[in-house]
């Protein structure tokens, strides 16, 4: 039942989310798009003068391999949130060791990943299933953020 529910859950995300770079639509209507799916409790992010801001590559491949984790969770129906939860500690502990972004990009960075890292923290502490699924959902939606604000 876990299974098909993640399942479920999981062709809803993928289903009913677009990218806002794919459609015809203003900047106007992208930014309404990122409002929407922000999370009330994290700061707003900001983009640079309408464009993402360039992340540095080194980074890259471990924001791309915890999504691939969230994503492979959610297809597959894994049902151990705790291990979950330590291999994106571990990708984001990498991430975070090899950020050498500055300024007002780096800044912005933050807002995503503090609230990201907060997401990753309630996960491994959770042990009601239902708010496990839940907060795995969100962190998928924290790597949709990112990709919305970063490149």
């Amino acid at each position: 039942m876990k299974k098909v529910l993640i399942f479920g859950i999981g062709a809803l995300i993928f289903g009913s989310c677009s990218n806002p770079s794919e459609s015809s639509g203003t900047q106007l209507e992208n930014e309404s798009h990122i409002e929407r799916n922000h999370n009330e409790n994290s700061p707003i992010i900001e983009l640079n003068q309408g464009e993402k801001w360039k992340a540095n590559e080194e980074m890259k491949p471990f924001v791309l391999k915890g999504e691939e984790l969230i994503d492979k969770y959610l297809q597959e129906g894994l049902l151990d949130n705790k291990f979950l939860a330590d291999q994106l500690q571990e990708q984001n502990s990498f991430l975070i060791k090899n950020c050498t972004m500055e300024g007002k990009g780096h800044d912005e960075l933050h807002k995503w990943l503090h609230p990201h890292l907060e997401l990753v923290k309630a996960l491994k502490e959770e042990t009601d299933s239902n708010k496990e699924i839940e907060l795995v959902l969100k962190l998928k939606e924290s790597y949709q953020q990112y990709h919305l604000h970063f490149e």
